[in-house]
């Protein structure tokens, strides 16, 4: 099968697309940076839905999604926006963790696999 990237970088890929299986990169809120959790998480699966459609898919297809919150206290806040944006019935396997992200002005980080 062939391997197609999207969004290569010098250290990872947006996104990478094997067979009929899409593989996005954890994203992190690049206009909403220093915002709030609710804003940086909407801005995110704005990115999310952007790449998805670059490699032919959408959020309608998503397979498992893993989320990190800087602290887990905002997860409801998080929740809040994520359950305006996903799909009922559709909704795909989840985990959501509090970890130490790789900068301070980023609160949320959203990775997720979904099928074509």
């Amino acid at each position: 099968m062939s391997i197609k990237r999207i969004g290569v970088g010098p250290r990872m890929s947006k996104a990478v697309v094997h067979g009929d299986t899409v593989y996005l990169a954890g994203q992190v809120a690049a206009n909403a940076a220093g915002k709030s959790v609710g804003e940086q998480t909407a801005d995110i699966l704005s990115i999310i839905d952007g790449i998805l459609a670059e490699a032919g898919t959408d959020k309608s297809k998503l397979l498992m999604v893993n989320i990190w919150l800087s602290d887990i206290s905002t997860f409801a806040e998080m929740n809040a926006v994520w359950d305006k944006w996903i799909l009922p019935d559709q909704t795909p396997g989840r985990a959501t963790v509090e970890a130490k992200l790789a900068a301070p002005q980023y609160t949320v980080e959203i990775a997720v696999i979904a099928a074509k």
